[in-house]
């Protein structure tokens, strides 16, 4: 990130309406007209002209603006809740509740997410608080910082302990150097309602989800997510978007790490309105699912032209990225990233700087291309950019190869078979409508021909009309 970047930091990704108003007003104080999402779901911008305490004093919210790096905001998977699959327990609410009761700015990155989605990291941060299948529970993966490696705390945290517990990991981490010792320290300290593991946590794979445009949410409510490839939000958009909230009763809007927002909760006697104000600001909501799983450092110039190289790349050659992400990185050896690839720039040899030679990069990707595996497998060394796009692609052919198959032994291996099946996949956000099963959200019985539908059929997950559904031939594995 920019050394020159402020930040203000919204706990959980989570902001209202009116909150964020009132941080655009302090924002346009200070002669600025755009702002970044960052990866930890806050928001940064270039201060210069202005001093933080005189903006400060025009927020009705207190709202401070974070100048130095010793600071983290919270990130949590708030915006996946209610919108992607969920552990049973942990609702909306949960998040709130949890994150109101952060009286402290944390120095250590804190997550608090749902193991069940895949758009918020699990491991990004130093305390990583994971959603277990007992009712308000948690398991804590800690990657502290000197720590020769990271470890799991060996019992489960209850919701109403985590505040607790992060505040008090913060006071001693610099004392200790294993998770035994933290444990016989924490427990010594603070009388916790902690429980025992029952079973390891287990972290199902699950493919990158589509986050754009408006989707189906409820019976009569809507979601939608708004992506800019630039990360430059206008901030008078902004502005004018929390207006139309607030005169809709939508109380909540959560960032993404991947730099884009969400807004859940639109009543469907609203959306007209929203379509009509995304509309007549020429807002594009249906962004090609080959840029919108990138990860790319905040205001990089050099990063975002090299993803728009290999996304023309991947588009011209029409190849498929679904459930693959991409990261690209500056920083080689300083892993922090969530995507399932990395592509990072090898830095120019000291010796040789006074020349202009053309940059090299690594290619690597997680192990079984899940980020939650946390083992990086390098694909290829010290390549040319010109290079990159055929190895990228030959990698999404490997991701494909092995996608949904799990690793057996030798004895219980069975020979899968093929079946190739006829469906239709909607264009759009490549929601499959299988006639077998015919689509009971929309009340469409089984073994319903897709010729018999309503012209009037929608895509059950972002409404497009049946014309958008192309017939598309899918092979299916039976063991």
């Amino acid at each position: 990130m920019n050394d020159d970047l402020h930040r203000i930091l919204l706990k959980g990704g989570v902001t209202s309406p009116g909150e964020l108003k009132d941080i655009i007003t302090m924002l346009e104080a200070a002669g600025l007209r755009e702002v970044y999402f960052g990866s930890r779901q806050d928001l940064l911008f270039p201060l210069v002209k202005k001093d933080e305490a005189s903006l400060e004093s025009i927020s009705k919210y207190n709202t401070d603006i974070i100048g130095e790096r010793n600071y983290q905001n919270i990130v949590s998977s708030y915006v996946s809740a209610d919108i992607f699959e969920m552990t049973y327990w942990l609702k909306g609410s949960t998040y709130l509740y949890i994150l109101e009761e952060f009286d402290y700015l944390p120095k250590l990155k804190i997550n608090i997410t749902d193991p069940k989605q895949r758009l918020v990291p699990l491991f990004s941060g130093n305390l990583n608080f994971i959603a277990s299948e007992q009712d308000d529970y948690w398991y804590l993966h800690l990657n502290i910082p000197g720590w020769k490696e990271p470890d799991f705390y060996p019992v489960l945290i209850y919701s109403w302990d985590i505040v607790r517990i992060s505040k008090n990991i913060e006071k001693v981490h610099k004392q200790v150097h294993d998770v035994t010792s933290l444990f016989d320290i924490l427990n010594k300290t603070i009388d916790t309602n902690n429980k025992n593991i029952q079973k390891k946590l287990e972290t199902p794979y699950l493919t990158f989800p589509y986050y754009e445009g408006m989707n189906r949410m409820e019976l009569d409510q809507y979601w939608l997510g708004l992506y800019w490839r630039n990360n430059r939000y206008d901030l008078q958009f902004l502005k004018d978007f929390c207006g139309f909230c607030l005169d809709n009763s939508i109380g909540k809007i959560c960032i993404t790490p991947w730099k884009s927002f969400i807004v859940k909760g639109i009543k469907q006697k609203s959306r007209p309105e929203l379509e009509r104000f995304i509309g007549q600001r020429g807002i594009n909501v249906r962004h090609s699912q080959l840029e919108m799983n990138w990860h790319l450092p905040v205001d990089d110039h050099e990063a975002f032209e090299l993803k728009k190289f290999l996304v023309r790349n991947f588009d011209e050659n029409d190849i498929s990225t679904y459930g693959l992400t991409f990261g690209i990185s500056h920083d080689v050896g300083k892993r922090s990233h969530f995507a399932s690839v990395i592509i990072e720039k090898n830095q120019s040899p000291s010796i040789v700087q006074n020349f202009q030679i053309r940059p090299t990069y690594n290619v690597l990707h997680f192990k079984a291309f899940d980020p939650n595996t946390l083992t990086y497998v390098s694909y290829a060394q010290d390549v040319d950019k010109v290079e990159l796009p055929g190895l990228l692609m030959e990698l999404s052919k490997k991701y494909f190869k092995q996608l949904g198959i799990t690793q057996e032994s030798p004895k219980e291996k069975l020979i899968p078979q093929e079946e190739e099946i006829t469906v239709f996949q909607c264009n759009s956000c490549m929601t499959v409508y299988d006639e077998s099963l015919g689509d009971e959200r929309n009340g469409i019985l089984a073994g319903t021909i897709f010729e018999n539908l309503p012209e009037s059929y929608v895509c059950p997950v972002c409404e497009s009309a049946k014309s958008s559904f192309q017939k598309t031939a899918m092979t299916l594995k039976k063991v």
